[in-house]
């Protein structure tokens, strides 16, 4: 993984995403978290920790952040993403916004 100054919320979930790890993922997340990711929205813990352990069961994949840059208050990461799902590989953009170190909302687009 390329080395980059994350925030720690950001890298305990891009670390916790390579697990394949959905609890400790999840566990980087505010209770009342909202993750917008392949045109459905994801709202609380237990929605969040659903989604990551279905998209890890289904795909095989790997991350690799390349760049962060801030933007509109949000923290947003340039990730290579590569694996066994359609369009592959490919660059994702995961826009974090950061509350009492926690991740408040994420949304992941190309």
């Amino acid at each position: 993984m390329t080395t980059l100054s994350l925030p720690e919320p950001i890298a305990a979930y891009f670390a916790a995403d390579q697990q394949k790890n959905a609890q400790a993922l999840a566990h980087c997340f505010t209770a009342h978290a909202v993750v917008q990711d392949e045109g459905h929205t994801y709202s609380g813990i237990d929605a969040i920790k659903a989604w990551k352990a279905a998209a890890s069961t289904k795909y095989t994949y790997t991350t690799e952040p390349f760049a962060l840059e801030q933007s509109d208050g949000q923290q947003v990461v340039t990730s290579r993403v590569e694996g066994n799902f359609p369009g592959s590989p490919v660059d994702l953009r995961y826009r974090f916004r950061l509350e009492r170190g926690l991740i408040a909302s994420l949304q992941i687009t190309v």
